[in-house]
């Protein structure tokens, strides 16, 4: 593939879900892109710098060829509308209705299980797991998440729809909160969770976290 002018701004501890998956759709495309830790918890979001890029002062943002794009769905959604298939490989599936499906899954996890997210942030898969056991209100959520998936893997399908997608990143993601923390988790999901969690893109953000000096979930 040639060489793009690419820069992915994330998190400097590499523990954002939403970076996570627009790393996975760069690396899936085969896209060598420049990574740029911003260190949240000294406030360079708010720099002057980094607010010239990203209005909204977040994490993850794309430049590319001086273009810049805040939120993971949107810079996803770019990449697959930039490179498309069939040079690059697809991001979502490529039928009109799947590809509906796949962002309204990725719209549904990003706005709604809130308090599961609160009590087994992304911290539970890369540094350290929580002990605590989930309040009723996270429980709810946990169950809420465990029906959706199961309705959406009917027959312990291998991916959402006939082949892979970056919903399947997200949604795996969402499910390692629990399946990752020794949570109460279906095998079927576990199975699921597990299988997307291998893919050699998601290896290669967890092999870049390492060497950051983080942590790894396994």
């Amino acid at each position: 593939m040639p060489d793009h002018d690419l820069t992915l701004y994330v998190d400097a501890r590499l523990a954002s879900p939403y970076a996570l998956s627009v790393s996975v759709a760069l690396s899936e495309k085969r896209l060598v892109c420049q990574i740029k830790p911003v260190d949240l918890k000294a406030g360079q979001q708010f720099e002057s710098d980094y607010q010239h890029l990203s209005a909204t002062c977040r994490v993850p943002t794309l430049v590319h060829d001086g273009f810049a794009l805040s939120e993971s769905t949107a810079i996803c959604e770019y990449l697959e509308e930039v490179f498309p298939a069939p040079e690059y490989a697809p991001a979502y599936p490529s039928s009109p209705r799947d590809r509906s499906r796949a962002r309204q899954i990725q719209a549904w996890l990003r706005s709604d299980l809130a308090p599961l997210r609160e009590e087994r942030p992304t911290t539970v898969i890369f540094s350290e797991r929580s002990a605590a056991p989930l309040s009723e209100r996270a429980q709810q959520s946990a169950e809420k998440l465990i029906r959706v998936a199961h309705t959406l893997l009917s027959d312990n399908a291998e991916h959402l729809f006939t082949s892979w997608c970056i919903a399947d990143t997200d949604l795996a993601i969402m499910l390692c909160r629990l399946v990752l923390n020794g949570d109460r988790v279906p095998d079927k999901l576990v199975d699921y969770a597990k299988r997307q969690w291998q893919r050699p893109a998601v290896q290669a953000w967890q092999a870049l976290q390492r060497s950051a000096g983080g942590h790894s979930g396994t």
